[in-house]
């Protein structure tokens, strides 16, 4: 998404909470990783890996979100 001076705008979710399962591999990672990087808080939940789960919120900070 784009603001009105045409920049890209990372923080059109900012202020919101976003509860991803299955955060931790695929899609959910994805998902997860994207919402962060959009300004979402992003509660990051798995089922059988923590170790990716860990890696997951790592990505979303070092990506300047919020997890």
């Amino acid at each position: 998404m784009f603001d009105d001076d045409g920049e890209e705008d990372m923080s059109r979710l900012t202020g919101k909470i976003a509860l991803v399962t299955g955060a931790s591999k695929g899609i959910g990672a994805g998902i997860a990783k994207n919402l962060g990087a959009e300004g979402a808080t992003v509660v990051v939940n798995y089922a059988t890996s923590r170790e990716g789960a860990d890696r997951m919120v790592a990505a979303i900070v070092k990506g300047g979100g919020q997890p």
